[in-house]
């Protein structure tokens, strides 16, 4: 019997095979790889899939697709055993028993029959489990390479399993125990903004209501299929309005938090910044929140949506208000890496010498809560290998939370290569005033103005206990 792991394969020619010959892999299965194979084969069925539903099901937990164990043998023979060349004519399957994650599957073909006119072999198959039961047997025929074939095998990409959904629940599942608020929700006047504030509502993050131009609003919701019964709106003309009426809301005690709907940026912000009794002493600045299929962990990244060229000081506030958010959302001493396009301070780049200044800061307790290491490139902020190359002794650095950017400008391709180019799932708020802000691109989807107002729920009972 052969074992065989090599960096390149090589074909067995039906000359070369003899009655009673026999090839196996080993294999142990992982909850990936059912999540995998559910993607690629479009077969989503409950028992492999949903774990509540599986309980209650015949096999009382999650099991893998029946197929999955076929993909085993059709592995073996194809690159092993005869290998390269070997062409499928049939193939038979008895499943006897399920497999479950963390089963070690041994896959296991043995010649049983060859047909030197057609070159055809016949092979038993099976799969056994790590306590020698039969799992999947069946009987392979297939035409067997006549010519002898050695390659390098091939590198494939890498298959990361990342779930946007599951992570978003998992963020919801954190505030679950929190009563929702009332919520100011600007000119939601297009589909996506809307539909998230309605969901928001629903998943009990917040109470709506939706200020801006109610023939507008009744006319997107009509046109998405969205309901508004039950849903309170306040009248106003425009986007411009809808903004300052939302503020004067905040600002009366009478919502707890504001949610930016289908309008820009700076006319929301304009609004608050305008309000004496919405400001606060510290700086109003922006983070994102991205769970990024490459990271092991969320990235809080700021200030990428509001402050274009900070200076020192107001560097201090954005950090010290995202220091304020990673500990609400349960992070105790996060690590901040001050970012520029290197690891050591150069005095004609600005960004290495504030980066310098803020840990020194930190130092003195100017800035609470946090670990502060900087300058550090953005390789160095969350790869342990580029860490590991450079030399580089630092806590914070391979290892970061928060992301502090020079400036707007690069922080806001950060985050959009993030989202568009790296997979993540992002979302925003803004901190500094006296209420939470959920803040989104006006090109987000609702699961992102969903996310963003789980954010703000969290901050507004965080305001409840100590008032910025």
């Amino acid at each position: 019997m052969n074992d065989i792991a090599a960096p390149y394969i090589e074909n067995i020619t039906y000359d070369e095979l003899s009655i009673g010959q026999s090839a196996r892999q080993v294999r142990t299965l992982t909850l990936a790889d059912i999540q995998a194979f559910a993607a690629i084969s479009g077969d989503l069925n409950p028992t492999h899939v949903d774990a509540e539903y599986a309980l209650q099901s015949l096999f009382h937990g999650v099991v893998a697709h029946g197929m999955w164990g076929g993909m085993l043998i059709s592995g073996l023979l194809g690159t092993v055993f005869p290998g390269p060349g070997t062409v499928y004519a049939d193939q038979s399957l008895h499943f006897a028993r399920p497999i479950r994650t963390g089963d070690t599957l041994t896959v296991i073909a043995t010649v049983t029959a060859k047909d030197d006119s057609t070159k055809r072999v016949t092979l038993d198959c099976k799969v056994i489990n790590q306590t020698g039961d039969d799992v999947l047997s069946g009987t392979a025929v297939v035409l067997a390479p006549t010519q002898k074939v050695r390659r390098q095998a091939m590198h494939l990409p890498q298959l990361r399993m990342f779930d946007p959904q599951a992570r978003l629940e998992a963020l919801l599942a954190t505030v679950a125990h929190l009563e929702p608020v009332r919520c100011a929700v600007v000119h939601a006047c297009d589909p996506e903004s809307l539909r998230g504030a309605l969901n928001a509502g629903q998943s009990g993050l917040i109470i709506p209501v939706l200020v801006g131009p109610e023939a507008k609003l009744r006319a997107t919701a009509e046109a998405a299929g969205l309901d508004l019964t039950g849903i309170e709106i306040v009248p106003v003309a425009h986007s411009v309005a809808a903004a300052e009426r939302a503020v004067e809301l905040a600002a009366a005690g009478d919502v707890e938090a504001l949610m930016k709907g289908s309008l820009h940026t700076d006319e929301l912000m304009h609004a608050v910044v305008t309000c004496r009794p919405l400001r606060t002493k510290r700086r109003l600045s922006h983070v994102f929140r991205f769970d990024v299929p490459t990271y092991d962990k969320p990235l809080l990244i700021t200030d990428a949506a509001l402050n274009i060229r900070p200076t020192l000081e107001e560097k201090a506030d954005i950090i010290q208000n995202a220091i304020n958010l990673a500990h609400a959302l349960g992070t105790e001493k996060p690590n901040v890496a001050i970012l520029s396009a290197v690891e050591t301070v150069n005095v004609k780049m600005q960004s290495t010498l504030d980066a310098a200044a803020l840990c020194k800061m930190a130092d003195r307790g100017q800035i609470r809560g946090g670990v502060l290491d900087g300058p550090l490139a953005f390789d160095n902020a969350i790869s342990m290998e580029a860490v590991r190359i450079k030399g580089i002794e630092s806590t914070v650095a391979g290892n970061a939370d928060i992301l502090a950017v020079p400036d707007l400008e690069s922080g806001n391709m950060l985050a959009k290569q993030l989202e568009y180019l790296a997979g993540g799932a992002g979302c925003g708020i803004v901190l500094g005033a006296r209420v939470p802000i959920a803040l989104t691109s006006r090109a987000d989807g609702a699961n992102a103005r969903v996310a963003s107002a789980a954010l703000a729920l969290l901050l507004a009972h965080q305001n409840r206990k100590v008032q910025p």
